[in-house]
């Protein structure tokens, strides 16, 4: 991927008491073509999209074609042995538990 015009897709990420969660738009995308690591608190997604059509002229185009990249520095409170992904109708979903000792918890007060 060295040396590669590559293009960063777009996501969103969401939060709870148990994980964050990423929503990242990849159409066009297919599994096989998708690689997600994780590596000394980076998450790193990256893959290729293949031209859709190439019978045909791009008069205008909005979605990226070619490598894309996308990097995340994730913090020491995800368990990152946990960390699960799914490619589903061009939206990738990537879950990202927090540890037990992070999540926020109700303290009982006895009297």
């Amino acid at each position: 991927m060295k040396g590669a015009v590559t293009y960063s897709p777009r996501f969103d990420i969401w939060e709870d008491d148990d994980e964050l969660v990423l929503y990242g738009d990849l159409p066009g995308v297919e599994s096989g073509d998708l690689n997600i690591h994780f590596e000394q608190g980076d998450l790193k997604i990256y893959g290729k999209v293949a031209p859709r059509n190439a019978n045909v002229e791009l008069l205008y185009g909005e979605y990226g074609i070619g490598d894309f990249h996308r990097s995340f520095s994730v913090s020491e409170a995800i368990d990152s042995e946990k960390i699960a992904a799914e490619l589903k109708n061009g939206v990738l979903t990537v879950h990202l538990p927090k540890r037990e000792a992070v999540k926020p918890r109700r303290i009982e007060v006895t009297s």
